[in-house]
């Protein structure tokens, strides 16, 4: 099935959940990435029951702490 990963266009296996996708996807330190489907960011336990089709879109979001105090 064709993806869009983060803008770009892969061909992965059918079926993947969000956790086989990580995997696959080499995502460093996964419990701590945000996923997003077709627009949707998806709760943690959404994860193992979000089957992937072909054609959706995927972002994988960071969220970075820290900043300057003034």
């Amino acid at each position: 099935m064709k993806l869009t990963i983060n803008g770009e266009t892969k061909d992965l296996p059918d079926g993947l959940a969000i956790p086989a996708l990580l995997e696959h996807q080499k995502v460093k330190m996964p419990d701590m990435v945000s996923v997003e489907v077709n627009g949707e960011i998806l709760e943690r336990k959404q994860f193992e029951t979000t089957i992937l089709k072909d054609g959706d879109r995927v972002e994988f979001l960071y969220f970075m702490g820290g900043g300057a105090g003034l």
